[in-house]
C-alpha cells in the first residue's frame, strides 16, 4: 500500500532543518488545488504540527471558505496603490509568528509595487529560509518557459509568471488531476467562477481543446521532473560526460525571449547546465548602442538568469568564432539561435552579416537548432554537424589527460583559509588578487602573478560580474592536479563595478586544464548556489570565513528526507 502524501510531508518536516516546499500542481482552476491545501493542512494540524494560512483565495467558493475554518490566519497587510486599499500576504507577519508549515496559495501571483518583494514566490523563499515550511499551489501554464507554448496552444498570454527553477527545486509535487468534462461540470454548478463568468468561461478558456492540452503539458511536466531527478542521480553516480546547451543572444534578435525559454526547456530534459552568450562586436560596445538597445538587451540577460542559464558577454569581432571558441570551452553540445528576417543581399556581405549559416559550415560536433521566432508554426531546425575523418577534435570531444570529477561540492576544494570577507567597498583588481593569494597558499600553484594574469583575460573577453550580485571569475590552469575554489564576500559591493545589484559574492573557480568538465561542472554548482536564495542570505550574513564556511557545508548536506517527486 503507497504511503499517504500527507505522511510523506509529515516525515519530512518534522526531519528537515531547513523550510521545505511542497506544490500542488494543476492545469486550470478549479481542478482543486486549493481544496486539498486546506485538507492537508487540517491533517497536519490533527498530528500536532504548528500550521496557519498565510494567504488564501476563497475566489467567492463557499466550500473552500467553509474548509478554511478552524485553521488559524495571519491578517493580511494593508496598503494604498494608486490610491486604492490592496490586501497582500504579511511576510513579517508569519516571520514574526514562526509557525511549522504555512498555507500560501497561489504561487505565481505578482506583488503590489512597494511590497517587500516583487512576486509571491520571492516571499515563499524568505519564508522558506526562515526555517518554515510551506505548503502552495499553481497552475502549470504559471512556467515560465512554457510562456511562448501556452500562447500558441490555447491563445492566451499569461502575464504572471515565475522561474521553472522554483518547480525543479520544490521538495515534493503533488499532481492535482480532474478530467476535463468534470472540470467543464464544476464550472457549471459555480464552484469555480461566479455566475456571471460561468458563460463566458465555458465559450472561451474552459473549451474541451483548451483544458485537453493544459492536462498534457501538466502531465509531461511531471513526467519531466520525475525523469530529471532520476537521471540526476544516475548521471551523479556514473560521472556522466558534460554536453551542454548555450543559447546565442543578439541586441536586435527577434524575440529572444522564445530561444532562451526554449533552451530552458532543452537543458531541462537534457539535465544540462545551460549559458546565455551574447558576443558584443566593438559596433555594440555600450558607448555607441543607444539606450533603448541597451534596455532590450538588459531585460534578455535578466530573463535568461531567471530561467536558469548562465549568462556570459564576450566580446569579439566575429561572432562566429567567439561562439565556436566559448563551446570549446564550455563543452556545449547543443548551440540554439534565431534565425533573422530575410536581408538585401548588400547588407549580408561581411564577417558577421550570415551569422547562422556561417555557424552551420564551421561547426563540427555541435547539435545546432534554428529557431525561427517570428513564425508560430515553424518547428525548430535541428543540424548535427558530424566531424569528418582526419579532422581535429571537435569543439565538444577535446581529449582528456584527467577523468573529470565526478560529483563536485565547494567542501571538496574549498576552505575557511580561502573564504575573504571585505567590510568596506573594494576594488575589483584588489578582489582578484586577494582570493588568487588565498588559492596559492595551499593548492600547489608558485606562480600566482602568472594565475593572476589569465583570470584578468578572462575577464577581458567578457565580465563575470553579473546583474544578480553575483560573480563567477574562473580560468583553468596549468599544472594544478585539482580543481580550488576561493570564496570573497563583500559587504558594500565592487566599487568599479557598475550592475543593478551590487556584488556580494564572487566564487573563484581554478580547474585543472587537462580536466574542462571539472569547470564546467563546477560553474553549474556556482549557478545552482546563485540561485538558493537561502544560501545568498546566510552567506551575506556570515561574520567570519568558519561561520561562512559552516553555511556552505550546511547547504551541501545531503537530506535523507527528500523524497522523489512526482504524482502521488
Amino acid at each position: 500500500m503507497k504511503e499517504d502524501r500527507a505522511d510523506v510531508f509529515l516525515r519530512m518536516i518534522r526531519r528537515a532543518q531547513h523550510g521545505r516546499l511542497k506544490l500542488y500542481l494543476g492545469y486550470c482552476a478549479g481542478v482543486g488545488k486549493t481544496y486539498q491545501m486546506l485538507q492537508e493542512g487540517h491533517r497536519l494540524k490533527g498530528e500536532g504540527i504548528d500550521v496557519i494560512i498565510g494567504l488564501l483565495e476563497t475566489h467567492g467558493r463557499s466550500d473552500i471558505a467553509k474548509l478554511a475554518k478552524g485553521l488559524e490566519v495571519v491578517p493580511r497587510r494593508r496598503q494604498e496603490y494608486r490610491r486604492i486599499a490592496v490586501e497582500e500576504m504579511d511576510v513579517d507577519a508569519i516571520l514574526a509568528r514562526k509557525p511549522q508549515v504555512a498555507l500560501i496559495d497561489e504561487l505565481a501571483h505578482t506583488n503590489v509595487p512597494g511590497s517587500r518583494n516583487e512576486k509571491r514566490y520571492q516571499d515563499v523563499q524568505d519564508i522558506l529560509a526562515a526555517g518554515i515550511h510551506v505548503i502552495s499551489t499553481m497552475n502549470v501554464q504559471h512556467l515560465e518557459s512554457l510562456y511562448d507554448i501556452v500562447e500558441k496552444a490555447v491563445g492566451v498570454k499569461v502575464r504572471e509568471r515565475l522561474p521553472d527553477s522554483v518547480l525543479a527545486e520544490a521538495d515534493e509535487i503533488v499532481d492535482v488531476d480532474l478530467a476535463t468534462e468534470d472540470l467543464r461540470k464544476r464550472l457549471e454548478e459555480g464552484k469555480i467562477y461566479p455566475a456571471d463568468r460561468i458563460k463566458t468561461a465555458l465559450a472561451n478558456f474552459f473549451v474541451p481543446s483548451n483544458l485537453e492540452k493544459l492536462r498534457e503539458l501538466t502531465l509531461r511536466e511531471l513526467a519531466s521532473q520525475i525523469d530529471l531527478r532520476r537521471r540526476e542521480t544516475q548521471e551523479g553516480e556514473s560521472g556522466a560526460a558534460s554536453d551542454q546547451v548555450m543559447v546565442c543572444l543578439s541586441s536586435h534578435g527577434p524575440n529572444s525571449e522564445k530561444l532562451l525559454r526554449y533552451g530552458s526547456r532543452l537543458a531541462g530534459r537534457l539535465n544540462r547546465n545551460w549559458y546565455a552568450v551574447y558576443v558584443q562586436t566593438p559596433s555594440e560596445e555600450a558607448t555607441v548602442i543607444d539606450a533603448h538597445t541597451q534596455r532590450i538587451l538588459s531585460d534578455t540577460l535578466t530573463l535568461a538568469k531567471q530561467l536558469g542559464a548562465m549568462v556570459f558577454t564576450y566580446k569579439g569581432e566575429d561572432i562566429v568564432d567567439t561562439i565556436l571558441r566559448f563551446a570549446k570551452e564550455y563543452r556545449v553540445g547543443h548551440i540554439v539561435v534565431g534565425r533573422s528576417h530575410p536581408k538585401p543581399f548588400w547588407k549580408r556581405i561581411g564577417m558577421n552579416k550570415a551569422v547562422v549559416a556561417n555557424l552551420v559550415k564551421t561547426a563540427r560536433g555541435v547539435t545546432i537548432i534554428v529557431i525561427d521566432p517570428c513564425e508560430e508554426e515553424r518547428i525548430p531546425v535541428r543540424l548535427l554537424v558530424e566531424v569528418p575523418e582526419g579532422m581535429p577534435p571537435s569543439a565538444t570531444s577535446p581529449k582528456m589527460a584527467a577523468p573529470p570529477l565526478e560529483q563536485p561540492t565547494f567542501s571538496q576544494s574549498l576552505s575557511a583559509q580561502r573564504i575573504v570577507i571585505w567590510k568596506h567597498p573594494v576594488q575589483k583588481e584588489d578582489v582578484l588578487r586577494a582570493l588568487v593569494a588565498v588559492v596559492g597558499k595551499d593548492s600547489g600553484i608558485e606562480d600566482r602573478e602568472a594565475l593572476f594574469s589569465d583570470i584578468m583575460k578572462r575577464e577581458e573577453q567578457g565580465s563575470t560580474f553579473f546583474n544578480e550580485g553575483v560573480a563567477f571569475p574562473h580560468v583553468r590552469f596549468e599544472g594544478l592536479a585539482a580543481p580550488v575554489v576561493a570564496l570573497g564576500l563583500t559587504r558594500e559591493g565592487v566599487a568599479d563595478v557598475t550592475t543593478e545589484k551590487p556584488i556580494d559574492i564572487i566564487f573563484l573557480i581554478i580547474s585543472p586544464a587537462q580536466a574542462p568538465d571539472t569547470q564546467v561542472k563546477l560553474l553549474g554548482l556556482a549557478s545552482r548556489a546563485a540561485q538558493n536564495r537561502h544560501l545568498l542570505q546566510s552567506l551575506k550574513a556570515a561574520r567570519t570565513p568558519e561561520e561562512a564556511m559552516r553555511v556552505i557545508l550546511n547547504w551541501e548536506m545531503p537530506d535523507e528526507s527528500r523524497p522523489t517527486n512526482g504524482p502521488k
